[in-house]
């Protein structure tokens, strides 16, 4: 136990120091103050994945269309609470959107800070798509896009909350919230057979995530170029990953909807009720386990 306390110290000493000091308003919230239980936590997932594909290969693929509905509801509901308390802390702190300091809204500060450490669990919460994937033996589409986009949002946050908990952070989980809301919502419908026949739009789940990382990408340059204190490195950063997601999610989409024509589905499924697994083939970048062989 003296081992793993200082060798905590140690990683959150070169964490300090590489980033300076960290925000004092969010000491002692649940997970921050050291590192580990994030890293911990993201290496558990990936152990998961690994040995659960091991444990699922000579086994039948299980359904789980009651603990899904309950999954993407429980998301989609959290999702809400995150875009309305967003909205209103910004709206009660008088939020710059074109860009915002870290000090200057007081109390508003703080809430908003508080709704992003629900935007940063909710990050550990969404491992568990992966684990659906596992579970309903959908290998494919645990692919780089997947696992890359689930690591990194979940560490990426766990920085955020402890060096700039607020300000200009708020903007990307607003719009991404908006988006989950829909996602998961869509997930959710998907797992009820009565409600295939009204799902024609879950191509438009995936523009609409391009469009959010533009959006984000346009923001958080904007305080580029006009300043405001919030701190530049950060923002050169998240441009940068951000723009990743924008190449990988497009490379998506690019292999998903322009190199097959739609009239292939037709043939492949003249009846419309092709069913994998318990529910039919979508087209979109998936999550918990509902999605076709190219999805995320």
């Amino acid at each position: 136990m003296e081992q793993l306390i200082a060798f905590d110290n140690e990683v959150n000493a070169f964490l300090d120091n590489m980033f300076g000091p960290r925000d004092a308003r969010v000491r002692g919230w649940l997970m921050l103050d050291s590192y580990l239980p994030t890293f911990f936590l993201t290496v558990i997932y990936l152990l998961s994945i690994w040995l659960g594909n091991k444990y699922m290969k000579n086994r039948p693929a299980l359904s789980l269309r009651g603990i899904l509905i309950f999954y993407n509801l429980g998301i989609t509901l959290l999702s809400l609470y995150m875009l309305v308390e967003l909205v209103l802390a910004t709206w009660e702190g008088g939020y710059n959107l074109q860009c915002q300091n870290l000090v200057s809204a007081g109390e508003a500060d703080i809430r908003v800070a508080r709704v992003l450490w629900w935007y940063y669990f909710s990050k550990l919460i969404e491992f568990m798509d992966t684990i659906f994937f596992v579970l309903r033996k959908k290998t494919s589409q645990i692919t780089f896009l997947h696992v890359y986009h689930h690591t990194s949002m979940f560490n990426i946050w766990w920085c955020v909350l402890n060096w700039i908990p607020c300000g200009q952070s708020f903007f990307g989980p607003t719009l991404n919230s908006f988006i989950h809301i829909l996602m998961y919502s869509y997930y959710g419908l998907s797992v009820i057979p009565s409600m295939h026949k009204y799902l024609w739009w879950k191509k438009y789940l995936t523009q609409a995530q391009l469009i959010q990382f533009v959006l984000t990408i346009s923001h958080t340059l904007s305080a580029v170029v006009i300043p405001c204190g919030f701190p530049f490195g950060c923002l050169i950063f998240q441009s940068s990953y951000m723009l990743t997601l924008v190449i990988l999610f497009l490379n998506f989409y690019v292999q998903t909807y322009r190199k097959k024509p739609l009239r292939q589905d037709t043939k492949e499924n003249p009846t419309g009720k092709e069913i994998t697994n318990g529910f039919p083939k979508v087209h979109f970048i998936a999550t918990n386990g509902i999605g076709n062989k190219k999805a995320q």
